[in-house]
């Protein structure tokens, strides 16, 4: 078999009958996000670079590549991928120890998370997040029984799981430790675990987290600065307390595209992880709602996607879908709660809309396997219509 038997192209007719709404929330997801980084980049660019769309071309580059990779992804059978789980899972366990090694792995800010693959920096942690999706969906189907009977199957996964974590903790990268862990939990129990199962783990998870979120003092300081960030709004508790100030800036309808204060070197990660906020300044209230909504759409369809998949009988296609709409409404819910107060700093990027190589191919990779698991599930029912329609025939033929 040759590299590129494997794939199945998708037709112009089936990719245009793709869900409508889905695809519609993805690409007005992606249109805001080039612009935001586009307005909240221009300082930063120009103080950096000299030039003030140096992010924007970039983060363009970086959405040709998504797509790029993305359409090849459409094209690959989801029985192909689940074939790979695996392997997947071996090859993200590599990366994630390489970027530990110095002179291979690159630091910024104190984390060890990139691998520099010169037309972009690799975050290892984020192939591992769509990596362990994919086996754990595999697993899933694989070990059905195990997971729903006994303590074996349901523990398995998880102690995978937790060599993973422990490779990000020594990045660190809490953040995506909290995303993936919590990703496989759910995956688990839609799986089947038993609820007291389901508790029990979740109980020690939380409890396990909050030790290793007190064992570092930088930890416990953003701890105590998300309670009170005004106690020290000019050292520690800077960053929060200037995205507050873009919220109180945005009012209910914003001071209008471009016109962000905060971004002018007030705000830190003002085109990464407090994207959110600049963009609530600039767009206000009704703003905000607006990408959170279309961000629900998003995930719901891709829900709907996977509800599908599995009335069809397509288990691996469900699993799949449900991870990936979990990871990134995970990472959407993290990061709109630091960005307002609500949770800890945590360096999680708003996906489709902040700055950043990895997480924009990435997160794009994992919408279009999403949506060739849809055009998957209309074959499936075009044959399943094609067969009973037949099956009719030969009934009518007999009578």
């Amino acid at each position: 078999m040759t590299w590129f038997k494997v794939f199945d192209r998708v037709s112009l007719q089936e990719f245009a009958r793709i869900d409508t709404l889905f695809v519609a929330s993805v690409i007005s997801i992606l249109a805001l996000g080039m612009v935001m980084v586009s307005s909240a980049s221009i300082s930063i660019s120009e103080s950096l670079h000299g030039h003030p769309y140096f992010f924007m071309v970039r983060q363009a580059f970086y959405l040709v590549l998504g797509l790029i990779s993305g359409f090849l992804l459409l094209s690959l059978p989801t029985s192909q991928l689940q074939k790979w789980g695996i392997l997947m899972m071996g090859l993200s366990l590599i990366l994630l120890i390489l970027v530990l090694v110095p002179g291979i792995g690159k630091s910024v800010n104190g984390s060890r998370r990139w691998i520099n693959l010169v037309v972009f920096n690799l975050q290892a942690s984020e192939v591992a997040k769509v990596c362990m999706v994919v086996y754990v969906s595999g697993y899933l189907v694989r070990r059905a029984d195990r997971v729903r009977e006994g303590w074996v199957g349901f523990v398995l996964p998880l102690c995978l799981c937790s060599v993973f974590l422990l490779f990000l903790l020594f990045e660190p990268d809490f953040g995506a430790s909290v995303v993936l862990l919590g990703t496989v939990m759910v995956l688990l129990f839609l799986g089947g675990a038993p609820l007291y199962q389901f508790l029990l783990l979740m109980i020690a998870a939380v409890a396990m987290l909050g030790v290793v979120a007190i064992s570092e003092s930088y930890r416990l300081k953003r701890l105590m600065n998300f309670i009170d960030p005004w106690a020290d709004p000019f050292n520690e508790g800077y960053q929060l307390s200037q995205a507050l100030i873009a919220y109180g800036r945005g009012e209910w309808f914003g001071l209008g595209l471009g016109n962000s204060v905060q971004k002018l070197s007030y705000l830190p990660e003002a085109h990464t992880d407090f994207v959110f906020s600049i963009w609530v300044e600039e767009t206000g209230m009704f703003g905000g709602l607006l990408l959170i909504v279309l961000f629900a759409l998003m995930v719901g369809r891709a829900f709907k996607i996977g509800h599908n998949a599995m009335a069809l009988s397509r288990p691996f296609a469900a699993y799949t879908c449900f991870g990936f709409s979990i990871l990134i409404l995970a990472q959407v819910i993290i990061n709109i709660g630091v960005n307002t107060g609500f949770l800890p700093t945590k360096g999680l990027t708003l996906p489709l809309i902040s700055y950043g190589g990895s997480s924009l191919i990435i997160t794009l990779a994992s919408l279009f396997v999403i949506a060739r698991v849809d055009v998957e599930n209309r074959r499936a029912e075009s044959d399943y219509d094609s067969t009973g329609s037949a099956e009719v025939k030969v009934k009518e033929n007999d009578k």
